[in-house]
This record gives structure tokens, C-alpha cells and sequence, in this order.
């Protein structure tokens, strides 16, 4: 699947940084004439470089302030902020920001692994994601915080990490102090608070608080799993989900408890574990001396009591006490 390039000339990578202001203070560097008797002329060029450059029109984005030479660059740009992404996968329907990536994107789809790992066996389309794979059984994180020294494999992991030190949250919720950058994140946050769930889900009736939350729930009926994992190769209807499982494969528990230091793989399970500090309320098992945050987890521990399997397979017939158990014996039972 060849695409043509846009005329914009943006690089490979999808980050600002490729895309970042013009220096105009570069442009001012002289130009040294051998000739000594061309002093007025050299001065002339200067002055005349400089004028050029300064008189040049910038274009500066109204989100963050950077400026562009060229309107296209701009436009390119301000998808960062509006996140939106042109060009769509035909085979997967992932979408992205700017052509090439799409281009290098599309290789997953008709590219041979050829990249093996020696440790696992593993293998990539790309040799890069080979490397970057092997950095799990080196152990090797090389990307550093300066601020906190909390290290990383991933250079993009690293990046949104030093946002949390770098970046100015000025939205703030009054419910729960969380900030926010933007205006309109704070508004969906917000929706959390009120516990109103407008958006329902036409195929089960499911309701959401947000229209993307909505959205992403859409792809379970849909089938729909775009985002695939380039170690083992699951697949996922929503990137944060690829992201939550990637963890299994790096080991990486980025959520530390601030009371006693113990880690998570999720902000979900710090916030179940960290009840246990706050002494939130327990839910004791009326069979025995077992106490749960969640409801859902005492109903499904009470079951062990009770012998209620609710959750059964329609092609075998076969019951399990939790859904998720149902789940992963579906999925086998359609694949023999």
C-alpha cells in the first residue's frame, strides 16, 4: 500500500520537536568575504539577510505560541493540539497525524517479521522494534528524569513522563484539586463529579459519560482492534489499553504509592490499595473474614461460598463464577 507524500515536507517522526519554531536568529549569522576591500559589501548582505528574514510573515499557533515560516507547517502543527488525524490504515482503520507514519504504519500489514529476537524468539517487522525489545531482557532503561530519576525504556514514555514536572496545568477541578491543561479537559473531568452518563450505547444500552468514552466502547461490538502489541501480538480496541497491557512485557509499575512505596501496573489498582491507608470502607464477607473495597469483588469471592457460576459459555455450555473467566474460555472454545 504506497501513499504519496504530502508537500509539506514534515520528517518521519510524529513529535513537535520536527515541527518546532523557525530560529530567525540563524538566519542572521554573516556571511565572511575573503576579499578585505569587500567589507561594504558584506555589511550590505547582512543587513539585507536580516531584513529578509525579519520582514518574512511568521505564522504563530494561537494554542502554544510557536511560530512557522510556512502556513502548511503550521496547519500540520496544530494537530497536535486538535488531534486530528487524516490519514486512516484501510486494513485497520488506526489513524495518524501525517503521511509517513501512516506509510510506516502500513508495513505491519504487508511487511515480513524478519527481526527475531535471540532471547525469545520474539520477531518485528522493524529492526528498531527489535532493539527496543531487547531492552526487556537487558534490563537497560535509558532514558532518565533529571528531576526524579525515574528511569525508562521508551523514549515516548519518557516524554510524557517529564510533562508531569515541565507542564502548566492552570485548569483546575475545585471537587478534587486535579489540573488540567486544557479547558476542555477539565469540562469532561468534571462530568466524572456529577455522575451524569448522557451517551448510551445503541447495541446494549450501556451509558458513558463521555462521547469518547463511548466511542470506545463501541469497538467491543464492533470487533474492531487496531492497536497491536509488537512483542506478542494481541490486539486492542483502544491504544490505552495496548499501553496497560505493555506493562506485562516491561515489568514497568509506573503508579508508586506515596504511603508505603509499593507499585502498580495501573492508576486503578494504586487507588484500590491506597483505601487500605486512607481506611476506606471494607465490604467483609458475611462466609468468612475476607473484606474487599469493591462490591463487585465481594459478590464474585461470595460466589466461592455460594457455588453460583452466572456467566455461560453459548457454545459449550460450560459455567464460570466471573465474567472475565467466561472471556478467555470463549475465545479458546472458538478457535477449536
Amino acid at each position: 500500500m504506497e501513499i504519496k507524500e504530502e508537500p509539506c515536507g514534515i520528517k518521519d517522526e510524529e513529535t513537535e520537536e520536527l515541527i518546532g519554531p523557525v530560529e530567525v536568529d540563524e538566519l542572521k549569522q554573516p556571511h565572511h568575504f575573503k576579499n578585505e576591500d569587500a567589507n561594504a559589501a558584506e555589511q550590505d548582505f547582512t543587513q539585507k539577510q536580516v531584513q529578509t528574514a525579519e520582514a518574512k510573515e511568521l505564522f504563530a499557533c494561537s494554542e502554544c505560541g510557536k511560530s512557522f515560516i510556512h502556513k502548511s507547517k503550521l496547519k500540520v502543527h496544530m494537530r497536535a493540539h486538535s488531534g486530528e488525524r487524516p490519514f486512516t490504515c484501510s486494513e485497520c482503520g488506526k489513524s495518524y497525524m501525517i503521511i509517513s507514519a501512516l506509510n510506516r504504519h502500513a508495513k505491519v500489514h504487508i511487511g515480513e517479521r524478519s527481526h527475531i529476537c535471540a532471547e525469545c524468539g520474539s520477531s518485528f517487522v522493524f529492526k528498531a522494534h527489535l532493539k527496543e525489545h531487547m531492552k526487556i531482557h537487558s534490563g537497560e532503561k535509558p532514558f532518565t528524569c533529571a528531576q526524579c530519576g525515574k528511569s525508562f525504556i521508551r523514549k515516548g514514555e519518557f516524554n510524557l513522563h517529564v510533562k508531569i514536572h515541565t507542564e502548566d496545568k492552570q485548569f483546575t477541578c475545585t471537587e478534587c484539586g486535579k489540573s488540567f491543561r486544557r479547558k476542555k479537559t477539565l469540562r469532561n473531568h468534571q462530568l466524572l463529579h456529577t455522575g451524569v452518563k448522557s451517551f448510551s450505547c445503541d447495541q446494549c444500552g450501556k451509558t458513558f459519560v463521555t462521547a469518547a468514552v463511548l466511542s470506545t466502547h463501541l469497538k467491543v461490538h464492533s470487533g474492531s482492534r487496531p492497536y497491536i502489541c509488537a512483542v506478542c501480538g494481541k490486539s486492542f480496541a483502544h491504544v490505552s489499553y495496548l499501553k496497560l497491557h505493555q506493562h506485562i512485557h516491561t515489568g514497568e509499575k509506573p503508579h508508586v504509592c506515596s504511603d508505603c512505596g509499593k507499585s502498580f501496573g495501573t492508576s486503578s489498582n494504586l487507588k484500590t490499595h491506597q483505601k487500605l491507608h486512607a481506611g476506606g470502607k471494607m465490604l467483609r464477607c458475611s462466609h468468612c473474614e475476607s473484606s474487599f473495597t469493591h462490591l463487585s469483588s465481594l459478590k464474585a469471592h461470595e460466589r466461592l461460598h455460594t457455588g453460583e457460576k452466572p456467566h455461560q459459555c453459548s457454545s459449550c455450555g460450560r459455567r464460570f463464577i466471573v465474567l472475565h473467566n467466561l472471556q478467555t474460555h470463549e475465545r479458546k472454545c472458538e478457535q477449536s
